[in-house]
């Protein structure tokens, strides 16, 4: 049995999802060929440089710019019509991928492929089932196109809204999205921190994704020269000048720290703490979720993860900070509140769909099995 999966790096999280899924595959299955595929490095590396080079380049010089075309991507016609001939034109190469590997389904974690694959399943030039993973928790109109067979999203609060923007119920499998299932392992608390040399108190885990984005330097200062009895776990993911000044400031600081730079180890790191300060990507919320750590949000990148930081504030998952100024006192209101900790854990518990690996793997099997009979 054959599943391509297709996806594109503009960011960390729609690859993260497409290897959560491939992993569990291959520790759970046989006789599976699971491909993963980053789009437009196939298509073109070139392309992929102008395109995700762009996309990362505009997230950390001009984020409001980003985040102006993402709400006029949601609302008007001329954006998406560019769009939508570029993914047009870029369709014909993947035609070729898909008759090459003749796959018995098609799983895409990112809008670029779907839009792609939609267009070829409209004109017939490709009949392969195709399933579709949202990787946040914002239904952007984006990632919606005819002639898709599922949408698996977070959870069964966004039913709704997909109806709405014209996709029909029978196609919209509320199962969360994947993570590794590294996440399942239950670590205790105390040998968590004990592993990373850390005492038993009260931890905070800061973060700012792959690329390491955000004013995670200024936080982690305002932090190690507080009067909070903590104690810190920084990643600077990708980013070496960050963990090189983190690093620096540790070095002054009473405060026992722990700096990483990209890890793959995040769920110790999460087994090990008691909050995250982290920006709202949609795979850092779901791995919190799982571990039912509580989030204070920072840094959001105007768009997709505005709407994750409004969906967690609104269900009571976290507190957001503004300014590295308000992050102590914020803190101190949160640690002094057992009632409230208790409370944003409980959310996270709520929300949390720990099984969804598992569930979409299984989705995928379904649909390859259907079309592997008509072969």
């Amino acid at each position: 049995m054959k599943i391509l999966c297709l996806t594109v790096s503009a960011g960390s999280g729609h690859i993260k999802a497409a290897e959560a899924l491939e992993k569990y595959f291959l520790n759970h299955y046989e006789n599976i060929h699971f491909e993963t595929v980053d789009t437009l490095k196939y298509i073109n590396p070139i392309i992929d440089k102008i395109i995700v080079g762009g996309y990362l380049k505009s997230l950390k010089r001009t984020p409001s710019l980003y985040g102006k075309l993402y709400k006029f991507a949601e609302t008007e016609d001329t954006l998406s019509n560019l769009s939508s001939l570029v993914n047009e034109l870029l369709s014909i190469k993947i035609k070729g991928l898909i008759e090459e590997l003749n796959p018995d389904v098609i799983v895409c974690t990112h809008p670029f492929p779907i839009e792609m694959v939609s267009k070829l399943k409209k004109k017939n030039k490709v009949e392969v089932p195709c399933i579709a993973i949202l990787t946040d928790y914002a239904p952007h109109s984006f990632w919606f196109y005819s002639h898709i067979d599922a949408y698996v999203i977070p959870n069964e609060d966004f039913i709704q809204d997909l109806i709405e923007k014209g996709i029909s119920r029978d196609t919209i499998y509320p199962l969360g999205i994947p993570v590794s299932e590294e996440f399942l392992i239950n670590i205790d608390k105390k040998v968590a921190k004990s592993k990373l040399e850390l005492d038993d108190k009260f931890t905070i885990l800061l973060m700012g994704g792959g690329l390491g984005i955000g004013n995670i330097k200024d936080i982690f200062e305002k932090l190690a020269f507080s009067k909070l009895d903590i104690q810190i776990i920084a990643c600077a993911g990708q980013n070496v000048k960050l963990k090189n000044q983190l690093l620096e400031i540790s070095s002054r600081s009473y405060k026992k720290t722990v700096i990483f730079d990209y890890t793959d180890n995040i769920n110790l790191l999460m087994s090990a703490s008691d909050l995250l300060i982290s920006k709202p990507g949609g795979l850092t919320i779901t791995e919190a979720l799982i571990k039912e750590l509580p989030i204070v949000i920072n840094s959001v990148i105007p768009g997709q993860e505005e709407k994750n930081a409004d969906y967690l504030l609104n269900n009571g998952i976290a507190a957001r900070i503004y300014s590295e100024d308000s992050v102590v006192s914020i803190l101190m209101q949160i640690m002094n509140s057992k009632v409230r900790l208790k409370h944003m854990k409980e959310c996270c518990r709520e929300k949390a769909k720990p099984n969804a690996t598992r569930d979409i793997c299984n989705l995928i099997l379904n649909f390859a099995n259907k079309e592997s009979a008509l072969k």
